[in-house]
């Protein structure tokens, strides 16, 4: 897995990339649950916020590293 991006000269470490794809999915994600009423279920959302973020992370992180090997 490269560990650097280079965009435009500028290198990005390929985390920081994943961290803006992830947070991008995760505010999706957010407004359907809302939308679905979810979060009448949970007990503390904005601690479901930071769980749901880490998930999604941790999946496009492994799907990209299973990716680009």
């Amino acid at each position: 897995m490269r560990h650097d991006i280079d965009i435009a000269g500028v290198l990005v470490p390929s985390l920081l990339l994943w961290l803006v794809v992830a947070y991008a999915c995760v505010a999706l994600l957010r407004a359907l649950l809302r939308r679905l009423g979810v979060y009448r279920l949970v007990w503390h959302p904005a601690l479901f916020d930071f769980a749901l973020y880490v998930c999604v992370l941790g999946g496009i992180v492994y799907l990209a590293s299973e990716w680009s090997s």
